[in-house]
C-alpha cells in the first residue's frame, strides 16, 4: 500500500461528473505487420495479459480515506479483470476521421470508475474512410487517470504495452504480482491522524529546502535576469468558464523537419517555442472569426517534467509548470515566434531560479482536507465564471518514441494526445511526437467550441504561415555587400641617399610648391601701394 502525493491527490479531489480527470490518446495501428496480417481482439487481450508485470499502473486501484481527511492510497486490486478495462466497438459506415473523433470524445467524456484500476482502453474498428490509414487498421482510445500518470510516465506505460519488433516473444520476467486486501476504515483514520500530526514537520523541511530558490528568485528580480510583468496574467476568454459534461477532440499532424526549420525565424528558439507560437496563431484566428479576441495576449500553462532517471516508470506526477504568453495579439507569425521565445526564456529563467523540483515538493505537503474542500467549493460555487483565470489554456509537449513500435504485432502509425479539462479551462492542447511526425491535438468543451473542425483548420493554417515564412526567409537572396571605393595608391617617391650625419629633408610635392609661391606673391601684392 502506497500513498498518493499532493499533486496526484489534487487530481482525485478535482474529479467531478463534468470534469473527469483522466488523460489519454488516440492511437492508430496497421495490422499488416502482425502474423497473418490481421489482429483479433483476443490477440490484444492475450498480448496485454503477457505484459502486465511490466507496468505498476495496470492492476492498482485507489482507496480513499473517509471524509478525505488524508490523501488516498494505492493497493493491488484483488478483483482485477482485464476484460473490463479493454473494450471493443466498431464505427458505422462510412468510418471516417470525423466519426472517429466524435466516438473518441464520447468515450473520453465519461468518468472512470475509481473503485477499479483507473484506466480503460477501447479498440475501435471500421476505419474505412480515414485518409492515410490503410484498410483493416484499428484505433485505440486510451484513458488513464491523471493521479496515476503524467506525460512522461504515460510514455513508460506505452513502452510496457509495445515492442520494438512485431514478432517479439513474451517477456521472460516472472509475474510476482500479489493482490492486497482493502484496508479497514479504522486503520485509514489512524494513519490520517498520524500524518496530520507530522505534516507540519514535513512542511518546515520543504520550506527550508525552498529558501535557496526563493533567494535566487529575489536576486534574479533585482539583477533583472528575468522580470514579472502583466503579460503573464491571462485575460478572460470564452474558454475560461464552468464546464459542461460534453467534449470534442481533433488534431493535425505536421512534419518534425518543418518544425525544426521554423526555429530559424527566431535565433535560439526551441521546438517547444514553435508549437506555442502555432497554438497562439490558431487561437488568434479562431477568436477573431468569433469576434472575441482580447487585446491582451492569451497565455498557456506549459508543464515541465522534473522526473529523475531513478523515477522512470514510477506512478504519479513529477511536474512543475511555467506560464508562457502566446502572442495572440501579434498578427505576423515570425514576430509572434520571436515574442514567444523571449517570453519562454524569461519564464524558464524564473522557474530555474525558484527550482522546478521545489514547486513539486511543496504540493506534497498541502493538507488533504483543505485541498478537497477547496476543489469542491471552486466547482460548486461556479468560481470559474467569476474569477480571473490563472492561464488561458494548457500546451503540454510529450516526446514519443523516435522509432516504430508495435502492439500485438500491429505497427503504431500515429498518436494523438487527449487532455483532461477543469472548470476555468475549457481548451487544452497536447503536442506529441512519434518518428518523423508530430501531432498538435486538442480537447475542448463542446459548449465553448461547437466547431472543432474549424479550430483544427486554424491550427493547420497557423503552422502553414510559419512554415512558409521560414521557407521565404531561407530562400531570400543575401543582401549584396556595400560597394567600397578604392583610393588610388600614390606614386612611389624617389629616394635620395643622405650623407651620414646630414639631417633628412622631406621634399614637398610640386603642387605644394606652387601653392606656397602663390601665397607669397599674393602677400607681396597686398604690401605694394596702389597708384
Amino acid at each position: 500500500m502506497r500513498q498518493l502525493q499532493g499533486m496526484d491527490a489534487s487530481f482525485v479531489a478535482l474529479e467531478t461528473r463534468n470534469s473527469p480527470m483522466h488523460i489519454g490518446s488516440i492511437l492508430i495501428y496497421d495490422p499488416a505487420t502482425a502474423p497473418g496480417g490481421f489482429v483479433r481482439f483476443k490477440d490484444i487481450l492475450r498480448f496485454y495479459e503477457s505484459r502486465m508485470q511490466l507496468s505498476k499502473t495496470m492492476r492498482q486501484r485507489l482507496v480513499r480515506v473517509p471524509f478525505d481527511l488524508d490523501y488516498p492510497y494505492w493497493i493491488e486490486d484483488e478483483e482485477f479483470d482485464l476484460e473490463y478495462h479493454v473494450r471493443h466497438l466498431a464505427l458505422p459506415k462510412p468510418g471516417d476521421w470525423r466519426q472517429l473523433c466524435i466516438q473518441a470524445a464520447r468515450i473520453f467524456a465519461r468518468p472512470l470508475d475509481l473503485t477499479r484500476p483507473p484506466w480503460e482502453f477501447t479498440v475501435i474498428e471500421g476505419l474505412d474512410n480515414v485518409p492515410g490509414v490503410s484498410p483493416g487498421s484499428f484505433a485505440m482510445v486510451t484513458k488513464v487517470h491523471h493521479c496515476a500518470i503524467d506525460g512522461m510516465s504515460g510514455i513508460d506505460l506505452m513502452e510496457a504495452l509495445h515492442t520494438l519488433d512485431p514478432h517479439a516473444a513474451a517477456p521472460q520476467q516472472p509475474d510476482e504480482w500479489k493482490p492486497e486486501p482493502v484496508p479497514n476504515v479504522l486503520g485509514l483514520l489512524a494513519k490520517s491522524w498520524f500524518n496530520a500530526v507530522t505534516n507540519p514537520v514535513r512542511q518546515i523541511e520543504v520550506a527550508a529546502r525552498a529558501v535557496p530558490g526563493l533567494a535566487r528568485a529575489t536576486k534574479g528580480l533585482l539583477t533583472k535576469d528575468f522580470k514579472v510583468h502583466g503579460e503573464m496574467l491571462a485575460p478572460r476568454s470564452r474558454f475560461n468558464v464552468v464546464l459542461s459534461p460534453n467534449r470534442v477532440v481533433e488534431g493535425r499532424s505536421v512534419a518534425l523537419a518543418d518544425i525544426k526549420a521554423i526555429r530559424a525565424l527566431a535565433p535560439g528558439a526551441k521546438v517547444n517555442d514553435v508549437f506555442l507560437a502555432i497554438v497562439g496563431g490558431a487561437m488568434r484566428k479562431y477568436l477573431l472569426a468569433h469576434d472575441d479576441l482580447p487585446d491582451k495576449t492569451l497565455t498557456a500553462m506549459a508543464p515541465i517534467s522534473v522526473r529523475s532517471t531513478d523515477e522512470k516508470g514510477d506512478m504519479g506526477n513529477q511536474v512543475a509548470a511555467m506560464i508562457a504568453p502566446l502572442g495572440t495579439h501579434i498578427a505576423d507569425p515570425a514576430e509572434r515566434l520571436r515574442y514567444v521565445h523571449s517570453q519562454t526564456t524569461n519564464s524558464k529563467a524564473m522557474t530555474d531560479a525558484i527550482g522546478a523540483r521545489n514547486m513539486t515538493e511543496m504540493s506534497k505537503v498541502s493538507p488533504a482536507l483543505f485541498m478537497a474542500l477547496g476543489a469542491q467549493l471552486y466547482t460548486r460555487l461556479g468560481l470559474a465564471n467569476r474569477m480571473a483565470p490563472p492561464f488561458s489554456t494548457v500546451v503540454t509537449n510529450v516526446p514519443g518514441p523516435p522509432v516504430p513500435i508495435y502492439s500485438a504485432g500491429a505497427r503504431l502509425e500515429s498518436m494523438m494526445g487527449l487532455l483532461c479539462l477543469t472548470d476555468g479551462m475549457g481548451l487544452g492542447h497536447v503536442v506529441q511526437s512519434y518518428c518523423k511526425e508530430a501531432t498538435i491535438s486538442f480537447t475542448a468543451d463542446r459548449k465553448v467550441m461547437p466547431d472543432p473542425e474549424f479550430y483544427a483548420q486554424c491550427i493547420e493554417d497557423s503552422f502553414t504561415e510559419l512554415r512558409d515564412a521560414a521557407k521565404a526567409a531561407k530562400d531570400a537572396p543575401e543582401p549584396a555587400p556595400a560597394a567600397t571605393v578604392t583610393k588610388p595608391k600614390p606614386a612611389p617617391r624617389a629616394k635620395t641617399a643622405a650623407k651620414p650625419g646630414t639631417p633628412r629633408t622631406i621634399k614637398r610635392p610640386e603642387t605644394a610648391k606652387r601653392s606656397e609661391t602663390a601665397k607669397r606673391s599674393e602677400t607681396a601684392k597686398r604690401k605694394t601701394p596702389t597708384t
